[in-house]
């Protein structure tokens, strides 16, 4: 797997955390935690921003991407809201998660629960070739629930 070097900032409010990690050898992604002072609570059918407490700078080339956690959605109906959000590799500021709880009870945020997970991706830049004809497909244009179910 290819590593790259991505710096950093642990912000106030995320002292005493460790950084995100990965939780088995072959992650795809690294977990976010919870930057949250005091227990965040989010009710069935709300959502809430939940810090993460740091700021990351990534290369040219990359973004990052924040996913739902399995476990938390199958669990708790909690789901990031905006999937996948994505960090652009310009922007320095810190890292929101925009939870939902999809789920039927009141669900609690404490310090430190992982929350969210990244992955780190390449971006491919468009070069726009503006036409009036696009080649043809056997689909064509034929869009949601066209190739059927089975």
């Amino acid at each position: 797997m290819e590593k790259i070097s991505v710096s950093i900032k642990r912000l106030k409010n995320y002292q005493g955390l460790p950084l995100p990690e990965i939780q088995t050898n072959f992650s795809a992604g690294v977990d976010l935690l919870a930057a949250v002072n005091n227990t965040l609570v989010i009710k069935p059918s709300q959502r809430k921003i939940v810090p993460t407490g740091i700021s990351i700078a990534l290369p040219e080339g990359y973004e990052a991407q924040v996913r739902p956690r399995s476990g938390l959605a199958i669990k708790n109906g909690i789901s990031v809201l905006n999937t996948p959000g994505t960090i652009d590799s310009d922007y320095r500021g810190e890292i929101g998660v925009i939870l939902i709880n999809f789920g039927n009870n009141t669900f609690k945020i404490e310090r430190g629960m992982r929350i969210a997970q990244m992955v780190v991706s390449p971006v491919v830049a468009i070069a726009w070739n503006e036409t009036d004809e696009l080649s043809k497909t056997t689909r064509g244009s034929g869009g949601f629930g066209s190739t059927g179910t089975k």
